[in-house]
């Protein structure tokens, strides 16, 4: 009874840690920012109820390819056989296509100072490019990159992604926003959650089979999210992917998520990372 007290005072203020003697596992980095305690994953030995874990999926690697590794990833796209990609950083912001086998840029439409260039998405035949913190959407044709407009909106701009109706867009936070293509205008919010433990720092973001994949900012996990309802329905964890002889050190992070339904394929990547990877994902036992 004692060990199971000073359990509770312990979960009260920490989320993190993992004490194996009693089973509490938490996912390590999928809580960062947030403003409530994770629920402990199970304490049946000491007797307490279990909570049920949210299914946690590791990944195998199917192939890998050249990357750009200057190339601070913003956001990754598959969109009828080609690959897109936006960087960032002022100065180095960038929209490209890439070719995937080699990871040479085959053309690029560089963004401006001041701008700071994050997620891209392709919808109804027009490519959205959001900047951070300039309250700035460009518009191209995706086709030859060419800018077609802009629209403006408040807050900051992390990723984008479409359901095919709507663009769905991250800031940072555990919101996530759905805005009509032709007004940029929010139709529909939804707060991201796990357990009803509020899920921040959601940064590039896929469609996947009806859900909404997304990058965790500076931790090697993917939330896999219910649109209906803000639930994490599972978590990708990818710690591990990218080497550590390959890593330069300069927030080198998880970040790039691309989709070919086609011939159902998963591509990964990460800010200045120089491989990219085609995985294949297994529940972890």
């Amino acid at each position: 009874m004692a060990l199971l007290a000073a359990l509770r005072r312990f979960r009260a203020t920490s989320v993190t840690a993992l004490l194996g003697s009693v089973g509490f596992i938490v996912t390590a980095g999928a809580f960062g920012g947030c403003s409530k305690e994770a629920p402990a994953a199970e304490n049946g030995a000491n007797g307490a109820a279990a909570v049920a874990r949210t299914p946690t999926y590791v990944a195998d690697v199917l192939q890998s390819w050249p990357h750009d590794p200057e190339a601070y990833t913003q956001g990754l796209l598959w969109q009828d056989g080609q690959l897109f990609e936006s960087t960032g950083l002022v100065g180095k912001s960038s929209i490209r296509e890439v070719e995937l086998k080699t990871g040479r840029v085959l053309r690029k439409q560089d963004l401006a100072e001041p701008y700071f260039g994050e997620g891209i998405v392709i919808v109804s035949g027009v490519l959205f490019q959001v900047t951070w913190t300039s309250g700035v959407a460009f518009t191209y044709d995706p086709k030859t990159f060419a800018k077609t407009g802009e629209f403006k909106y408040e807050g900051e701009g992390w990723g984008l992604t479409t359901d095919g109706l709507s663009i769905i867009m991250s800031d940072g936070t555990a919101t996530i926003r759905f805005r009509d293509p032709k007004t940029f205008a929010v139709t529909k919010t939804i707060t991201v959650s796990d357990h009803d433990t509020a899920v921040s720092q959601l940064n590039e973001l896929e469609w996947v089979k009806g859900e909404i994949w997304a990058n965790v900012y500076q931790s090697d996990q993917i939330a896999r999210i219910d649109p209906a309802t803000g639930n994490v329905t599972g978590w990708i964890n990818l710690a591990g992917l990218l080497p550590r002889l390959d890593r330069s050190g300069k927030e080198d992070v998880l970040n790039g998520i691309a989709y070919d339904a086609k011939e159902d394929r998963y591509f990964v990547t990460g800010k200045l990372w120089p491989r990219l990877y085609e995985i294949r994902l297994k529940q972890r036992s």
